[in-house]
């Protein structure tokens, strides 16, 4: 019995059979009657100390009857212990210098549609519901018939207690929710044509894979050699334990800006080339996932 093998030339010719046949089959699918899930993208902004910190991520998914709107305004909690607002005497703590807010509420305890009217019976311009505990970031598209006229997003629970924990510790939040990307859910009788090109193409993958020498591409090496070069960037970095009568613990001091928390005795800090420095437990793997300093985004490779 001898070996299936794969010239440089049948390779060819097995690529092009396989577009080939995912085009046929793309093209071949009716276009989904089903509903559109649009993603969103939120621009969340707060300040801590004397810094403004933005960051941008396409983290929620609109409601299935929400407008695809764009909106935005500081962000408010429902007051009292319960954050579910499921309750129609609800109030909302609003800042005063918000000329418009959104509501950020959890998920449970009542309807979506339930929820939603309360924030909008209130005066809040969108509302934001996050995914239950244990969820990470997980979100789906919300069914809230009778909410047509207030944007309404969900986001995952991990985001939604991040956004919590600020507001509850006096942090000033605003967010601008923008229309994100369209996505077109399969339906149930399409499913064997996708099982046809996924398979066709672990069998190519296989094949290919079972060819193709077993030495990492260059740009394998090269995210291996940066991630190296970070990790050794790290260990160059200057260390520091804090200690009593420091001015880094003065409470008029900033924080560190990646875990929030005020510096403390014996805290060990890492102080970057651009002379910012944060907790070294926190700063770490951030600078290995970033590469970064996350206040002046200073390159601690380049520098």
């Amino acid at each position: 019995m001898s070996l299936l093998r794969i010239t440089p030339s049948t390779h060819s010719s097995v690529l092009s059979q396989l577009l080939r046949l995912s085009i046929f089959l793309l093209l071949s699918l009716p276009a989904s009657k089903g509903k559109a899930i649009w993603t969103a993208h939120l621009n969340i902004t707060f300040q801590v100390g004397n810094r403004i910190i933005s960051e941008l991520g396409e983290s929620g998914v609109f409601g299935n009857h929400s407008p695809l709107e764009r909106v935005s305004g500081a962000v408010v909690l429902p007051e009292g212990w319960n954050q579910n607002a499921c309750n129609p005497m609800t109030n909302f703590s609003r800042p005063e210098q918000a000329d418009s807010w959104l509501a950020l509420i959890e998920r449970g305890g009542c309807t979506f549609t339930h929820k939603i009217n309360v924030a909008a019976e209130k005066g809040a311009n969108g509302v934001i519901i996050y995914n239950y505990p244990g969820t990470g970031n997980k979100v789906f598209p919300m069914s809230h018939q009778g909410t047509e006229n207030i944007v309404a997003v969900m986001i995952g629970n991990l985001k939604g207690m991040e956004l919590l924990h600020l507001i509850q510790k006096g942090v000033y939040v605003t967010i601008i929710i923008e229309v994100g990307r369209m996505h077109l859910p399969w339906l149930s009788h399409y499913i064997m044509s996708l099982f046809t090109f996924l398979a066709a193409t672990v069998a190519y993958l296989f094949l290919y894979c079972a060819w193709r020498p077993r030495v990492p591409n260059s740009s394998t090496r090269r995210r291996r050699q940066i991630k190296a070069d970070v990790k050794k960037a790290i260990g160059q970095l200057q260390l520091r334990v804090l200690k009593e009568g420091d001015k880094e613990l003065d409470p008029d001091e900033d924080s560190c800006v990646v875990c929030f928390d005020i510096y403390k005795p014996q805290d060990v800090v890492r102080i970057l080339t651009c002379k910012h420095f944060f907790h070294k437990a926190c700063i770490d793997p951030w600078l290995l996932a970033h590469r970064t300093c996350p206040m002046c985004k200073c390159d601690i490779l380049k520098t």
